[in-house]
Formats: structure tokens, C-alpha cells, sequence
């Protein structure tokens, strides 16, 4: 196998770069030591093994520079090759360690490990050319075939598999497992990554945690994401606080940001939506660009946002909720539920109304209304509780408007708020008639007071008038009979 050939496909970036000038540039290394291998002016003495200073030395120039250094173990032609006063190193094969000078307490097996490293401490590279780049970066841990290959004062950071965080330079804090995983980091930090092509095509993305193959494969700036399964935020490109735990979860994401996918296939064709939540398989599987939804345990609808959905119609056929009974909401409205499970209240703004018109005989159908005391069949209420009401079949018969319909468009309940508001129309109906008939007796009332006054007026000028006849009469026989 050649050196720096993958053991898996990576979309262009692998081809780029076996054709690339750091392959090319290695060659040509790998000759040229071939080549000074052959001078016998460059031979070292200790072609077999020896000790010297606590350091153990086997193989061609291996340790041939050393001074003060002390602990060093070197097994490979030119393993330590530059070593001067580092201590505590082990080198274990061809050019391992190579240019390291001063580096204290790092362990390289394999040729090629660690092959640049001058002063960087505390490094282990395990693996052909694993480290190869690293010049004072401390802390790196690499197991695998060119592991952390480009990393030249990165820190802190772990790789095992390989070219797993082959291109990272400088990222530090970075944890790789897996082939290929944060394959072109360069910059990135505090990734953690445990599959196969993981987090791949990283470059400054940061805080990043992928579990699982192909976990956040595309993502290359997206920052503080959480993806724990296969392809759990694959296509994810700038999206940032996300978090994806299931196979395929928020698949299709690629710049929305805060989102929360919980499941097999949750938020799977979400891609710019952002603080949406999926809990359950396939929950917002339909989700594409809206944003701020809630779906658990229901797919969703494509484009929609601002929507919250629970349980899927058909599949889950009685809801408990605790809290609710017994609670008074001071200035609360009413709740209405469709027969498709959407919850919402009845506005009465004329803002949201047309064709406005007073109801007038619309209403006279009640009066053909027939209320009817009834039992719930025992599987509905056990207790069988005397119910007050009407049978939604004998009032469609009256009116089809005062029922809603299930999925079938068979009856299924009476729309009591319209029965009420019909009620009141035929109240206020016959309360204005009474309020006429009133005004009518009110009337009559005063007519019959106007009336009786009249009455009296008259009856009080006849007997004033009678009055006077009777002494009119009685005045004229005096004088007679005088």
C-alpha cells in the first residue's frame, strides 16, 4: 500500500491529496534519506545496539547528534537523528522523531512519526508518518497512519485512526476517532469525534461533538453542534448549536442554527430552519425552512413555522394531561379542538371576519332543536353519568351548519358555541318584542291616565254645573212666596 493512500474514499479532498506536492515533496525525502543511508562518510558508528547516558540506540545514525540528552530510546535508521538534549524520547522506526532537538518525553513508533517535531514535549505518534508536520506542539496523542499529519504547533489534541485530523496546523484540544474523522481541520478546536468520516471536512468549526460515521461530515465553520448517530447532521455546512442524537437526525441541515433533533430521521429535511424540535422518529421529518416548531412524535409540514404538534392523528387516540383540571384562569377563553387535533380559540374580531350580516330567522332553527338526557356508551364513561344534550345526527337533519364532521364527514359533535349564539339571537329576538309590548302597554297607560284626567275634568265641570241648576232652581220660588 502506498504510504499515504487511504483505506476508504473521501470526496476529492483523498485524490487531492494523494496527487498534492506534500505527497510529491515526501518522496523525494524518503529518496534522499535513501540516499544518505548509502554515504558511508554519513554512517554512524552503532549500527547494532548500545547504550550510552541511559539512551538506547539501534539502527543507522539513529541518535548520531546527540549531547547532553539522557533516557532517549531510538530503534530505526535516523530515528532521533537530531537530538541533542532531549530527554525521555522513544523512537521506534525509520526517520521517527527525526528533526527533533530539544523535544522532551515523546514517543514515536513508526516512519516517519513525528518526523519534524524540534521541540514540542509530550507528543505520542503511533502509526507511519503520524505527526509528521509537528514542530513544537505539545500534548498530541496520533495512532494511525498519517494521523495529525499537518499538525505543526497544535496542542492537546488526539487522533486515532487513519488521517484522522490530518490537515489540523494549529487546532488545539481536538479528539479524533475514527478514519478520516476531521480530516481537513485545520484550525478547529475543542472537537470531539468518534466515527469514520466524522466531522470530515472540518476546517474552523469549534466545540463540535460527532458520534457516529459520517456524523457532521460537511461541516466546515459550524460551531457548539451535537450529532450522535449515523449521518446525524451530515449536510451540515455553518449551522451552529444544534444538537442531533439519531441515526439521520437533522440529515439535510445546513445553516440553521439551534435546533434540537431527537430520533431516528428527526428534522431530517430541515435545512436553514432554525430553533426547531424534533422528538421521536421521523418527528419534523417535513420540516425545510421554517423555524421556532415543536413536532414530537409528529412529522410536520413542510414550510411551516411556529407550530407546535403532538402525537399523530389516527395513531394516538386519547391525551392525559396533568395540571389542567381544577385550575381557574382568570380571564381565560375558551379552547376549541378540530377533528384534526388543532387546538385554538374562537376570535370574534371583525378583523378576521367577512360578509358580517345580523343572524334575523337564521336562528328559528333552534326552536326545531330536541334536547335529550343520555348515557355514554360504558367504554366512553364507565360511571354512566346522565348527560343533558342533543344527538348530532337529529340536529344536522335541522341544521348541517351545527355539526362538525370526523375524517369520514360523518357527524360527529354539535357546535354548541353556534347553538348558544343562536339562542341568544332568538332571546334578544323576543326580548325586544317584550320590550314593544311594553312600550305599547306604557302607552296605553298614559292614554288611560291622559284620559281618566279628562274624565275627571269633565265630571267635576258637570257637577259644578249641575250645582248651579240646583240653586238656579231653588232661588226663584223664595221670591214667589215672599
Amino acid at each position: 500500500m502506498n504510504l499515504f493512500e487511504s483505506k476508504t474514499t473521501l470526496p476529492s479532498t483523498t485524490k487531492s491529496m494523494n496527487r498534492s506536492p506534500l505527497r510529491c515533496g515526501l518522496i523525494v525525502i524518503t529518496l534522499a534519506f535513501f540516499c544518505f543511508e548509502l554515504s558511508p562518510q554519513a554512517r554512524a558508528v552503532c549500527q547494532d545496539a548500545c547504550l550510552t547516558n541511559n539512551n538506547t540506540v539501534q539502527g543507522d545514525d539513529a541518535l548520531v547528534n546527540y549531547t547532553t540528552g539522557f533516557s532517549d530510546t531510538a530503534i530505526g535508521a535516523a530515528a532521533l537523528l537530531s537530538l541533542t538534549t532531549g530527554a525521555d524520547n522513544t523512537a521506534i522506526g525509520f526517520n521517527a522523531l527525526y528533526f527533533n532537538t530539544t523535544g522532551d518525553t515523546n514517543t514515536a513508533v513508526g516512519t516517519f512519526a513525528l518526523y519534524s517535531n524540534s521541540a514540542g514535549v509530550e507528543n505520542i505518534a503511533v502509526g507511519v508518518s503520524a505527526l509528521y508536520s509537528n514542530t513544537t506542539g505539545n500534548l498530541n496523542t496520533a495512532i494511525g497512519d498519517a494521523a495529525l499529519f499537518n499538525n505543526t504547533t497544535g496542542t492537546g489534541n488526539t487522533a486515532t485512526g487513519y488521517f484522522a485530523l490530518i490537515a489540523n496546523t494549529t487546532g488545539n484540544d481536538n479528539t479524533a476517532t475514527g478514519g478520516n474523522a476531521l480530516y481537513q481541520n485545520t484550525t478547529g478546536y475543542s472537537n470531539t469525534v468518534e466515527g469514520s468520516n466524522a466531522l470530515a471536512l472540518n476546517t474552523t468549526g469549534y466545540e463540535n461533538t460527532a458520534n457516529g460515521v459520517n456524523t457532521l461530515y460537511f461541516n466546515s465553520m459550524g460551531f457548539r453542534n451535537t450529532a450522535n448517530g449515523l449521518s446525524a447532521l451530515r449536510f451540515n455546512t455553518t449551522g451552529s448549536q444544534n444538537t442531533a442524537d439519531g441515526a439521520n437526525a437533522l440529515f439535510h441541515n445546513t445553516t440553521g442554527n439551534t435546533n434540537m433533533a431527537i430520533g431516528y430521521n428527526a428534522l431530517f429535511s430541515n435545512t436553514t430552519g432554525g430553533s426547531n424540535i424534533g422528538v421521536g422518529a421521523g418527528a419534523g421529518s417535513n420540516l425545510t425552512t421554517g423555524s421556532n416548531s415543536i413536532d414530537i412524535g409528529n412529522r410536520g409540514v413542510a414550510g411551516e413555522g411556529s407550530t407546535i404538534r403532538i402525537g399523530t392523528t389516527g395513531t394516538q387516540t386519547n391525551a392525559y394531561i396533568a395540571g389542567i383540571n381544577g385550575v381557574t384562569v382568570a380571564g381565560g377563553v375558551g379552547v376549541m379542538i378540530d377533528t384534526s387535533g388543532h387546538l385554538g380559540t374562537v376570535v370574534s374580531s371583525g378583523r378576521f371576519k367577512d360578509a358580517i350580516k345580523p343572524m334575523d330567522k337564521a336562528s328559528e332553527a333552534i326552536l326545531a332543536l330536541k334536547p335529550v338526557t343520555f348515557r355514554y356508551k360504558h367504554e366512553l364513561d364507565p360511571n354512566g353519568i346522565q348527560q343533558f344534550g342533543l344527538v348530532a345526527e337529529e340536529v344536522e337533519k335541522v341544521n348541517p351548519n351545527l355539526v362538525a364532521r370526523d375524517e369520514q364527514g360523518k357527524p360527529y359533535t354539535v357546535r354548541y358555541e353556534a347553538v348558544n349564539a343562536m339562542l341568544l339571537n332568538e332571546f334578544l329576538k323576543e326580548h325586544n318584542e317584550f320590550l314593544k309590548e311594553r312600550k305599547t302597554v306604557e302607552e296605553q297607560g298614559a292614554t288611560i291616565a291622559r284620559l281618566e284626567k279628562q274624565v275627571e275634568a269633565l265630571t267635576a265641570g258637570i257637577e259644578k254645573v249641575s250645582a248651579q241648576l240646583r240653586l238656579s232652581k231653588s232661588a226663584p220660588q223664595s221670591v214667589v212666596n215672599n
